[in-house]
């Protein structure tokens, strides 16, 4: 893990996404972070120690998805599949599969494994599996705040996380897509799914793949933009932000923030490869498409 100082930073952006606004500043504690996503090896570690199911292995339940074919009501998970011919960005359904079988051990389905895929990023996990590997290994998930203080390297306002230049001097500085979305990737970068994570250079606090590779959970609730505190004292960041609370059975809030895009993001479609970046994802999904890195609160910390 990297111990990253804490302090202030401008959160959010103004110039992108409308659920990125207000840029607004917060600060941070310090606190530890893994330098890298959680990896299939790791992932194996705790599934092994405990005997752990993850959400994509168990039995479905029926009543939780009325008028599903039955061929789908089996455990699975999301898997990405290029269209064969060229299609517009526009349904989801184009380029994603509920594939019964699939899991972290299957990426692919049934057939496909991680051997020899060690250092990849483990996927298919839900916000649970997460929180349960997070707890296993005595850490949390970052709350959105902690994660983007991170992804920023320490250079405060800039798109990427090196900085305003997507690739400076030509150089690829995240697993990202190239081409066409979803149906023309000509993988320049070098890879044109996943890659073994530390591929690419870590930012200026040495935490790699903060961009690109795989979206990673966070602990916050979801709410389509940053709520501002009207209570809050004039020119005092609020401190250890957290997003919105989810009064509980109201499903108000059924979503959990991911950060940092994705080797599916592509210039034509989800530009989300930066610090202030944010999306919403499901609890109840999981997909080939995310993982996750945990933290470390300092003991005493406020």
């Amino acid at each position: 893990m990297v111990k990253l100082p804490g302090g202030s930073f401008v959160m959010g952006s103004d110039v992108h996404y409308p659920e990125e606004k207000p840029a607004h500043p917060v600060a941070v504690e310090p606190f530890y972070i893994d330098a890298r996503v959680v990896t299939n090896a790791d992932f194996e570690a705790f599934i092994r120690a405990t005997g752990y199911v993850t959400f994509a292995e168990r039995p479905l339940d029926p009543a939780l998805y009325p008028g599903a074919a039955p061929a789908l009501l089996k455990p699975g998970s999301a898997v990405f599949r290029m269209p064969a011919r060229p299609t517009p960005p526009r349904d989801l359904r184009d380029w994603w599969d509920y594939v019964p079988g699939a899991d972290w051990r299957h990426p692919e389905g049934p057939g496909s494994t991680i051997a020899g895929r060690e250092r990849e990023p483990a996927v298919h996990v839900a916000y649970e599996d997460a929180m349960a590997y997070a707890a296993w290994a005595a850490k949390d998930l970052p709350t959105e705040a902690e994660w983007e203080y991170a992804a920023r390297g320490g250079l405060n306002g800039a798109a990427y996380c090196w900085g305003d230049e997507f690739t400076p001097a030509g150089r690829w500085m995240a697993n990202t897509w190239q081409g066409a979305f979803p149906s023309t990737n000509d993988a320049s970068d070098g890879y044109g799914g996943r890659a073994p994570v530390g591929s690419f250079p870590p930012n200026g606090y040495g935490l790699f793949d903060m961009a690109g590779n795989v979206w990673q959970w966070t602990k916050d609730w979801y709410a389509a933009g940053h709520a501002q505190d009207p209570d809050a004292p004039c020119c005092a960041p609020p401190r250890n932000p957290q997003g919105p609370a989810a009064p509980p059975g109201s499903g108000a809030a059924p979503f959990k923030v991911i950060k940092g895009g994705s080797y599916l993001c592509a210039p034509n479609y989800c530009q989300r490869y930066r610090p202030a970046a944010r999306y919403p994802q499901a609890l109840d999904t999981t997909t080939g498409h995310i993982g996750f890195r945990c933290v470390r609160r300092i003991v005493g910390r406020q």
